[in-house]
């Protein structure tokens, strides 16, 4: 297999020389290639992937601003390679990552397959705490990369790859971010290709946000959730509901917390408690094991907030999607 590696960039030419600087490194063997597709930046990275000519086989193209999901169709178009691998700006790539996927897939090849994310010691507080909640299993970041016994996984665009043949059968990405990749795995499940997970396959996952974007990147996620449950219904599932249906028992037993009914926020408190624990431990730090249960609030509340927003304009008002939530789609662009 020939690797096209497929890097989306907006603005971030900082992430990017860090992403490129870990792909010098790969202990892979065999040949690959890098496209840097930027998405109508500003901040553009041209001069970063200048200074990587004769390091990597790189190539970069400038488009107008069509969102990631596009960026990469147009990446995929260009690449040479007949097994993309996507990337976002912001990881960094263990050096052992390409051969870790070829060995895998040489052992049990698949049409696309999805791998998780971990954090370096480097980042910052915030950033492990986040990345703790996004991942964890005692939040809702289990599902993320942490179990290899769900029947479909379905990868995220941070860190996945696809063949040349499930793209093209596919057409790729759709315009709605986020949730463009879990419409792709299942648009591919249709198409009777397969997915898995490859856990060893994992990313150092950088998330430069501060809390008010974290919060804001969530709540599309909950809210884009109902959307696709409208598209395909038959894999819609009740985790989904979590979220949403924790805040809402939280909401209460706050409530009756003031008549002094206490045993269902004991309850929470317990909750809680195996949060700033798991991870206080898993960081060895008491302060990133309390900024996780910041992290968990705003995860939480973002995504379930978003998520009720969604149920109703789309379930019970039956609006269309483009209309109720204009900011979840990208225009859709012809570029040349």
């Amino acid at each position: 297999m020939y690797f096209s590696l497929i890097i989306p960039v907006y603005n971030r030419p900082d992430e990017i020389l860090e992403l490129l600087e870990s792909l010098t490194k790969q202990d892979y063997k065999n040949n690959f290639e890098v496209v840097v597709i930027e998405d109508g930046s500003i901040l553009k990275c041209e001069d970063v992937i200048t200074g990587f000519k004769e390091k990597l086989d790189i190539s970069y193209y400038f488009k107008e601003n069509s969102g990631p999901g596009d960026s990469r169709n147009y990446g995929m178009k260009l690449a040479k390679g007949d097994y993309f691998i996507i990337f976002d700006s912001d990881c960094i790539i263990p050096n052992n990552y390409l051969t870790t996927v070829s060995i895998s897939l040489n052992a049990e090849f698949v049409d696309c397959f999805g791998g998780s994310d971990r954090a370096l010691e480097s980042f910052s507080a915030i950033q492990k705490a986040i990345n703790f909640t996004m991942t964890s299993f005692v939040t809702t970041g289990g599902i993320r990369g942490g179990s290899e016994k769900i029947q479909k996984f379905q990868p995220r665009s941070f860190n996945m790859g696809i063949s040349k043949e499930a793209f093209i059968a596919s057409k790729g990405f759709g315009n709605i971010h986020p949730g463009e990749d879990p419409d792709l795995a299942i648009r591919l499940w249709k198409l009777g290709y397969k997915t898995k997970l490859i856990s060893a396959a994992y990313v150092y996952h950088k998330r430069r946000i501060d809390w008010r974007k974290f919060y804001t990147q969530v709540n599309k996620f909950g809210k884009a959730r109902p959307i696709l449950n409208s598209w395909y219904p038959e894999h819609a599932k009740l985790t989904f509901v979590f979220p949403s249906a924790f805040i809402i028992l939280l909401d209460i037993a706050l409530i009756l917390a003031l008549f002094k009914v206490y045993f269902a926020i004991l309850l929470f408190g317990v909750y809680f408690i195996s949060i700033f624990t798991i991870a206080s431990l898993a960081n060895k730090s008491l302060k990133i094991g309390f900024l996780s249960l910041i992290a968990t609030c705003y995860q939480f509340y973002g995504y379930g907030l978003g998520f009720i927003n969604s149920f109703y304009k789309i379930h019970i008002l039956k609006m269309d999607p483009k209309v109720a939530f204009p900011e979840l789609f990208f225009k859709e662009v012809k570029n040349d």
